[in-house]
């Protein structure tokens, strides 16, 4: 062999391990961009196009798909980007129902998926094998609701009505705030609502007539809204709750005056530099805060966008780990280490809180995980 063969060989040999490290990694991302949830979905989109171009160190990659709000399209799209872009991982759905749809795409194909809507029943029970796949970003409803429950016990209310989305999301809240209310609160009232309502008079008649102290309003985006205004033009003077699926700018537009004091539950990300100096979260929050109002305007920054982005740094995280297994990208193998690496974050701080994930928790966040907010001069603010 001659001289420079030899050198080319040698050359070829040493740049062997830096090659087989470097790997695309694949993300997979289905969002509401359309639809009823285009709100959230816009916002989330926001996000992911602020998301760095590696993971774990790796150059990355991003196929970002739009359900349209719709469960049978986003079921679609999930098959789609495990069977042809071979996605390592998905990022979404940002609805629980189309979340829990993708479960059977997540067990069949070993795939990864870190949703972006908030109802536990995404990750829970997780003794279904079905969920072992089953990750979350949004604070789980039973962490929101005993927010909500001590800021109505510290204000002296005592009697409360309900009233919520008539799916899915509102079952949730049914659940945990009845619980959480345990014997401290008394619910008055329970009244439901379809998202594309265009009126809520009669349960709203039925609330007022129970006489309650505040009244709880269980939905998301702009729909939730209706039932707020519709009290206040029957003359409703109590208190106003909503749940931290309100952030969004659309459904400050929408309510206008009408949402002023609104009180609710959120992220810490999304009031961030109100926050106080010894908020664990304040730093990252306040960094991501003012790289995402740099592109987009201040004030424009939402708990969907925070959870959006907190995914990406999830998956940065755990990709570093799962590639120290040696597994490549693109394979099952790879897809396990990266679900095993997801399942076992701790201590890691993202923009609405602090994340410890487990075997037995695929959410992972605590009480550090949420502040109460309420509605001030048309923003989100600190309350506390």
């Amino acid at each position: 062999m001659s001289l420079k063969l030899v050198r080319y060989a040698c050359a070829v040999a040493l740049l062997a391990p830096a090659l087989s490290v470097q790997a695309e990694i694949v993300i997979g991302v289905d969002v509401s961009t359309t639809g009823p949830a285009a709100a959230i979905g816009i916002q989330t989109n926001n996000a992911i196009r602020l998301w760095p171009a590696t993971l774990g160190g790796e150059p990355a990659r991003y196929v970002v798909l739009d359900d349209g709000t719709d469960v049978s399209r986003a079921v679609k799209n999930m098959r789609k980007l495990t069977s042809e872009d071979k996605v390592d991982a998905i990022v979404g759905p940002n609805t629980t129902a189309a979340a829990l749809a993708g479960l059977d795409v997540l067990a069949e194909t070993g795939t990864p998926m870190i949703a972006l809507a908030a109802s536990s029943v995404i990750v829970e029970p997780l003794s279904d094998p079905k969920r072992a796949w089953a990750f979350k970003m949004p604070q789980n409803d039973s962490l929101m609701a005993t927010a909500l429950v001590a800021d109505m016990k510290k204000k002296g209310l005592k009697n409360v009505a309900f009233i919520g989305f008539a799916d899915s999301y509102g079952d949730s809240w049914w659940k945990e705030f009845t619980a959480a209310a345990g014997t401290d609160l008394t619910i008055v009232a329970q009244e439901r609502f379809q998202r594309t309502d265009a009126s809520v008079v009669g349960q709203v008649l039925k609330v007022i007539a129970a006489k309650p102290d505040a009244v709880l309003i269980a939905g998301a985006g702009t729909p939730s809204a209706l039932p707020q205004k519709t009290l206040l033009e029957r003359g409703y003077t109590g208190a106003i709750y909503q749940t931290h699926g309100i952030g969004t700018l659309e459904f400050l537009q929408v309510g206008g005056t009408d949402v002023e004091g609104t009180l609710f539950p959120t992220g810490p990300g999304v009031v961030a530099r109100e926050l106080p100096d010894d908020n664990p979260v304040k730093k990252v929050a306040v960094a991501f805060a003012d790289k995402y109002e740099a592109r987009y305007g201040a004030n424009t920054l939402t708990q969907f966008a925070g959870d959006a982005y907190g995914a990406w740094v999830l998956l940065d995280s755990a990709v570093a780990r799962a590639l120290k297994t040696g597994a490549k990208p693109g394979t099952a193998e790879f897809r396990v280490a990266l679900r095993d690496a997801l399942e076992n974050t701790r201590d890691l701080v993202v923009p609405n809180g602090v994340l410890n994930i487990s075997k037995d928790n695929h959410q992972g966040f605590d009480e550090r995980a949420r502040v109460m907010g309420v509605v001030k001069n048309g923003r989100f603010s600190y309350a506390e």
